[in-house]
């Protein structure tokens, strides 16, 4: 039982430090855009060019 007094105000804590990063993160648009994000690896990149020669 002695452990609950340690857990009880160690998971309000945690509780409130995760409401703290969730509104955080809503107030710097972390969630503003939903659905480029899953898109990106789907997208097709052009080709790097490789380096030019130098002339002799």
């Amino acid at each position: 039982m002695n452990i609950l007094l340690a857990m009880i105000p160690l998971s309000i804590l945690l509780l409130i430090g995760a409401g703290i990063a969730f509104f955080w993160a809503v107030d710097h648009d972390q969630f503003e855009d939903m659905d480029t994000p899953r898109l990106l690896p789907l997208e097709d990149l052009p080709d790097e060019q490789p380096p030019e020669e130098p002339p002799p």
